[in-house]
């Protein structure tokens, strides 16, 4: 059986932290020389294209993009005929996906054989998630994430699939997670990756933004407008107004507090210019942990044969 990355979910405390460890490691191996990574694209994205290709290719492996209008899943040819066909060709599939139902019926076509990476879903990032602890290990623990117990991560926005896999990951890592969403946008149980069913997690919801960063180490923002809502733009920002991170909602953090943000930013929306491009913001160390994590994730999954 194969090795996948689909969910922080489904990882092993021990898988979490060996992902972990092997982003961090020397890039002095070759795992990949000579094997290929399938990259299904259905919906676009500057850094998780860039930082996957670069990682494999450290690797010393070879990738092949797929563009949705290439693959077309369930339109031109159904998802388990792609996953036998790469399944075929490649070592590893890593995917973003409109549906997160995708990754379960290709594990199946292929009877596992297939190892799969889940570069987002309506459901998960758990690439994300990853580079994001790695990111804030780096800046307050040197680097080991075993280290985070007892720190504070706000999120504040709307609550998303970034927002559940980054909440797994820490509150199992020991963190505590404040998620400030208003209603109708904030976490909800009974998914895959599902934050509100970890026993004795380290995870509080509220409606306030001003209470979910206060005494936070770090604050945590993204798209108010994700792909595929933007018919819902002008309700979106009416709802989302007071969660806009500023200076003013930065204040209420604690002193030397940092902000993260997965990007794209929709400036002067979700988060403000100054905060972005200011002191606090670890957003271009998250950009570089992208590649971290998918060194981490390949690794892993190559040396489960």
């Amino acid at each position: 059986m194969s090795r996948h990355v689909v969910t922080i979910s489904e990882l092993g405390d021990d898988d979490l932290r060996a992902i972990l460890e092997a982003a961090r490691a020397p890039l002095d191996d070759a795992l990949l020389a000579g094997q290929g990574v399938a990259l299904v694209f259905e919906r676009p994205s500057l850094r998780t294209r860039a930082a996957s290709s670069t990682a494999v290719q450290e690797l010393g492996g070879y990738v092949t993009f797929f563009s949705d209008d290439e693959i077309g899943l369930d339109t031109r040819e159904s998802a388990e005929d792609v996953g036998r066909t790469i399944d075929a060709l490649y070592a590893v599939c890593a995917m973003r996906v409109r549906h997160h139902a995708v990754f379960g019926r290709i594990r199946s076509a292929t009877k596992d054989r297939l190892s799969l990476i889940n570069l987002l879903s309506d459901v998960a990032h758990p690439t994300q998630a990853i580079a994001d602890v790695l990111t804030i290990a780096d800046h307050f623990a040197g680097g080991d994430a075993s280290q985070l117990a007892g720190l504070r991560v706000a999120y504040v926005g709307d609550a998303t699939n970034v927002t559940r896999s980054l909440a797994v990951a820490l509150t199992r890592l020991g963190a505590e997670v404040v998620v400030g969403a208003p209603e109708g946008y904030q976490l909800t149980a009974g998914t895959d990756e599902d934050p509100l069913a970890i026993d004795g997690a380290r995870l509080r919801l509220t409606a306030s933004p001003t209470e979910a960063v206060r005494g936070a180490d770090v604050v945590y923002t993204d798209a108010w407008v994700s792909m595929g809502f933007e018919e819902e733009t002008k309700r979106r920002r009416k709802d989302l107004a007071d969660f806009r991170v500023d200076g003013s909602l930065l204040d209420g953090a604690a002193p030397g507090a940092v902000v993260l943000h997965c990007l794209p930013a929709h400036r002067g929306d979700e988060i403000t210019d100054d905060v972005l491009d200011g002191p606090a913001s670890l957003v271009w160390q998250q950009v570089a942990h992208r590649r971290s994590a998918m060194v981490g994730a390949l690794r892993w999954i190559k040396d489960g044969e």
